[in-house]
């Protein structure tokens, strides 16, 4: 074999490596960013959801005089009230792929738990904790009344 044909082979096997690095530099960068891309949106959906929920309790303490003791009460609620029934998927309008449904509401989109809720209806204004089980994020307090309906990650 003479000294060109050794030097082609060389290069061509160099070129190959060159290329699997690449890829291999490429892939590295941008499958974390992906991963991270995914969390946010998942977030952003969880987040949505409970600011439905949100919008759902302060329906229902606009009609009703006060919070549901459960957020079973408050699906019923949407289930039953001639108006939720009719205007709830314009009222609560979701994220796609997620549509409308009463019964999914308080749910996280996330690993399908169920929001975290309670309510302090022994001081004025009655006030209401909402939780994801998951994550730190809240709306509202159980101690302050200048919480209500406030998200803490605003």
């Amino acid at each position: 074999m003479d000294i060109d044909t050794r030097n082609r082979i060389i290069s061509a096997v160099l070129a190959v490596v060159i290329i699997g690095l690449a890829w291999l530099l490429y892939d590295s960068i941008t499958s974390p960013y992906e991963q991270v891309e995914q969390q946010r949106e998942v977030t952003e959906q969880v987040r949505h959801r409970m600011t439905v929920v949100r919008e759902a309790l302060v329906q229902y303490q606009r009609r009703e005089e006060g919070f549901p003791e459960t957020l079973d009460d408050l699906v019923e609620w949407l289930k039953t009230n001639e108006e939720m029934v009719e205007h709830g998927d314009s009222l609560f309008a979701f994220r796609p792929p997620h549509e409308y449904d009463p019964d999914s509401v308080i749910y996280s989109p996330r690993t399908g738990n169920r929001f975290e809720y309670a309510r302090n209806d022994t001081i004025r204004p009655n006030i209401y904790l909402l939780e994801d089980p998951d994550t730190d994020d809240r709306i509202g307090s159980l101690e302050r009344t200048n919480l209500l309906n406030a998200t803490n990650w605003n």
